[in-house]
């Protein structure tokens, strides 16, 4: 209905237009009277200006028939933005001003000589496009610096439908990107464009005035007058618009960002596929599926190409996500343990998780992996002091905790818990009590052991204990810690509910991680772990027997592969030597072979190590063949384990001298990535420095691998010695 009130509105419009010309004489040739911006598109809301030029030839002396021309409209009250310009003027202002050159885009001949007119349109169009590549940066600058000033519509108390990110002033700048035939935008924007556009009439009806923004009395009057069921509606209906718009326009940009760093004047090559995963690859900076892959087929694709995307801070294209979403095996229940290390990945990407994550929501892919998050999508925070709506806040809550997951044990469990902190809001019930079964139950499905079922449903129940208790309490009282402690009984708990506490502050907003409620927070977490058990130990040195093959000649190998529940195991068997096991890491590194675990120990004079791996297709021939091309030399591993993204997190690298009295034990958390195991051994080689044990653990993003490491005669390390591993590790890393 608003579609058609404002064509009446534009058509009144036009025809006042018509009849202040003719009583002015205006003639046909050389002077046209134009429309531009909103009113040049034909989309007047009930307050707005008539945005118009008069425009003509050079030479056109026009004095007298501007000084009459403008009075009818003054006398009908309508308002009025008008200007008089040479097509000359007219084409140098679009010229210097992006934002001029936009508004004349949509130039729309009313009244006078229509030829000129479309002279004007087609000359500024050919211009805005030649002139696309240098305009484009200048455009993008102007558009974020807007953003920091307004905010994002999805998440404003009081959204600005205009000027905000994702409002109308987004969409108009993405018709102006599709005009420069760089990029183009999916046909849904139109869709999302009329619809705000429908919202801003209302708005504007409401306030009987010229305003944009929708402030909260407002609400339940739009959702009768939008035929919406109540206010809860009307502002999920609008903030989704403003989403879709906000997703649309940064995937452009995008885009865009990729066609300017393109050296003008060469063409694109022919997009080229590289595979970094099982069914998936990157071509032209987008995560894309493999030519060959089946979603039907492979439950964990959707997974494998997000978590792909959001590590190395690329786009997941739209098309690909949309055709997971539809076609992907369901997952089973519960999930298997890649898949939950997939998640986990993605979770911990940090910053790429956020347009990751929201490809999966507008296209509707999360609802495989996460059903439970239409209880929170786009849900408003009663607080003020929250930046977000909930589904953005909990996301935001993960980016953070993605940086902290160098301090706990256990980071898989701080990021599915950081996710589903917040899941119990929005209704009647206190949220972290409404929201712990709902966390337990996600977390069984995803296939998380009883323990840490148990640990992230204790989390999301607790996550506001040490905040309100650091804050409202004595600390210096011992029964403020005692209120800890009865709730969290040991110390991984209370580290991993620190960190969230911190994650989850930081992303609600500045002021709700100040220095001072840090400390608050800090020093509460020291005196509670007093009371708790802080001694976390590691692994014990392995001392498990397995038969030896017969014959096995010195600087040979033998290989098993087995398949197993999660993946396949390979067992390997050698005499032991410095370097056996950094030789052995290098093999699976160099086939970009995903270790889960792995466990290495000597057994009289051979080394044994067991692998276990994601990749069920291993060839043992092709393995052989690696380990002997690292053997003789033919190739250097730690050259080729160079990763298509950064670390965003340095490694962590601890002596634990009090581990063990046989061996020192090097505690190493890194980024889960090909060849970390080659290139922690090969340090310690470098320093003929042997592995009596290893442990090695993936869990979600993060390596954490523990080495029992002697001297030759088989002595622990001395304190120097020590001090120089740790050192060359770290080195080995990129510390």
């Amino acid at each position: 209905m608003t579609a058609e009130q404002r064509a009446e509105r534009t058509r009144a419009a036009d025809g006042l237009c018509a009849r202040a010309w003719d009583d002015c004489d205006g003639g046909d040739h050389g002077v046209a009277l134009v429309a531009v911006g909103g009113y040049g598109r034909a989309e007047l809301a009930p307050y707005s200006d008539l945005d118009l030029v008069l425009v003509h030839d050079d030479g056109v002396e026009v004095g007298e028939l501007a000084s009459q021309l403008w009075y009818p409209f003054w006398d009908s009250g309508v308002a009025l933005d008008h200007s008089v310009r040479s097509l000359t003027q007219m084409v140098e202002q679009a010229d210097a001003d992006p934002r001029v050159a936009s508004g004349l885009l949509d130039v729309r001949h009313v009244a006078g000589d229509p030829h000129l007119a479309l002279r004007l349109r087609t000359t500024v169009l050919a211009a805005w496009r030649r002139g696309a590549r240098e305009r484009l940066p200048r455009i993008k600058d102007q558009t974020e610096t807007r953003h920091r000033l307004v905010g994002e519509l999805c998440h404003l108390s009081v959204p600005d439908v205009k000027e905000a990110e994702g409002g109308l002033r987004d969409a108009t700048t993405l018709r102006g990107l599709v005009a420069t035939w760089l990029v183009d935008v999916p046909p849904e924007l139109e869709f999302a464009r009329q619809q705000l556009l429908d919202v801003r009439d209302v708005v504007q009806e409401l306030a009987g005035r010229a305003s944009d923004r929708i402030v909260p009395e407002m609400w339940a009057d739009l959702a009768e007058r939008l035929e919406l069921p109540g206010e809860r509606a009307a502002q999920k209906h609008v903030r989704t618009i403003g989403r879709r718009i906000t997703h649309l326009s940064r995937l452009a940009w995008r885009r865009a960002d990729a066609v300017v760093a393109r050296p003008a004047g060469v063409r694109p090559r022919r997009p080229q596929l590289e595979r970094v995963a099982p069914g998936v690859a990157v071509s032209g900076g987008e995560v894309v599926l493999e030519r060959t892959a089946n979603p039907s087929a492979d439950p964990l694709l959707l997974l494998r190409a997000a978590a792909a995307a959001a590590e190395r801070g690329l786009l997941l294209a739209p098309a690909t996500a949309s055709r997971l979403g539809s076609e992907a095996a369901a997952l089973p229940d519960p999930w298997p343990e890649e898949a939950r290390q997939l998640m986990v990945r993605l979770l911990a990407s940090g910053p790429g998780l956020l347009d990751v994550w929201d490809t999966l929501d507008e296209t509707g892919a999360l609802e495989h992996l996460l059903p439970e998050w239409e209880r929170v999508r786009l849900l408003p925070h009663a607080s003020v002091i929250h930046r977000f709506t909930v589904d953005r806040h909990v996301i935001e809550t993960c980016i953070e905790a993605s940086s902290l997951i160098r301090t706990v044990a256990r980071p898989d469990v701080l990021l599915v818990a950081s996710l589903l902190h917040d899941i119990g809001k929005g209704g009647l019930v206190e949220h972290s009590v409404a929201g712990a079964p709902v966390a337990r139950e996600v977390a069984r499905r995803w296939g998380f052991d009883p323990g840490c079922v148990d640990l992230i449903h204790d989390l999301v129940r607790w996550h506001l204990l040490l905040a309100e208790t650091a804050t409202t309490r004595d600390p210096s009282d011992p029964a403020t810690v005692a209120v800890v402690t009865e709730r969290i009984h040991d110390a991984e708990a209370l580290s991993l509910l620190a960190a969230l506490t911190e994650a989850d502050a930081k992303a609600t907003s500045t002021k709700a991680w100040t220095s001072w409620r840090a400390g608050l927070v800090h020093d509460l977490v020291r005196r509670s772990s007093r009371v708790l058990d802080t001694g976390v130990a590691p692994p014990p040195i392995t001392t498990d027997d397995v038969a030896i093959p017969g014959g096995l000649a010195p600087g040979a190998v033998w290989l098993g592969v087995e398949k197993v529940d999660d993946g396949t195991r390979v067992t390997a068997i050698g005499h032991d030597r410095v370097g056996l096991l950094a030789d052995l890491a290098a093999m699976f590194g160099l086939r970009r072979v995903h270790l889960h675990a792995a466990r290495a120990w000597a057994q009289g004079e051979y080394g044994v190590s067991v692998w276990d791996v994601d990749d069920a297709g291993l060839d043992t021939a092709v393995l052989r063949m690696t380990f002997e091309r690292v053997v003789r030399g033919d190739v250097d591993p730690a050259s080729r384990f160079t990763d298509a993204w950064p670390d965003r997190l340095e490694p962590s690298v601890v002596v634990r001298p009090e581990a063990s009295e046989e061996a020192t034990v090097l505690e190493v958390r890194a980024t889960d990535r090909p060849g970390v195991v080659h290139l922690v051994c090969a340090a310690l080689a470098r320093l003929d420095l042997t592995v009596r044990s290893a442990h090695v653990d993936t869990l979600g993003p993060q390596a954490v691998d523990v080495f029992y490491v002697q001297e030759a005669h088989a002595a622990a390390l001395a304190d120097s010695r020590a001090a120089e591993a740790a050192h060359a590790v770290r080195a080995a890393l990129g510390a």
